[in-house]
């Protein structure tokens, strides 16, 4: 997948100045292709459940995902009305292009 959005790393450059993600457990909601889930594994999470309600586009990710995020990164599809995870799962949660 390239990635043709963001050509200067700007929206990398915002997710660090956050600060710290190593160790997090993340959840990407509307995640798409995986653009951002991939840009935040780079960062050092220790999990991320990146979630797009079209099969699709979750199909085209888990096509496109480099093998070292294979077992970090976990695509499903899923839609932000309906979470089905217990309360304090997640340590950040990211919605990018979701609104």
């Amino acid at each position: 997948m390239a990635v043709r959005i963001d050509r200067e790393q700007n929206e990398l450059r915002a997710l660090k100045d956050v600060g710290g993600w190593h160790g997090l457990r993340v959840i990407d909601i509307g995640c798409g292709e995986g653009r951002l889930a991939l840009r935040i594994a780079r960062l050092g999470p220790r999990l991320i459940d990146a979630l797009d309600p079209d099969r699709e586009k979750i199909r085209a990710a888990r096509q496109h995902v480099p093998g070292k995020y294979a077992k970090l990164i976990r695509y499903r599809v899923g839609m932000a009305e309906d979470l089905r995870y217990p309360d304090d799962t997640f340590d950040r949660a990211v919605f990018s292009w979701s609104l």
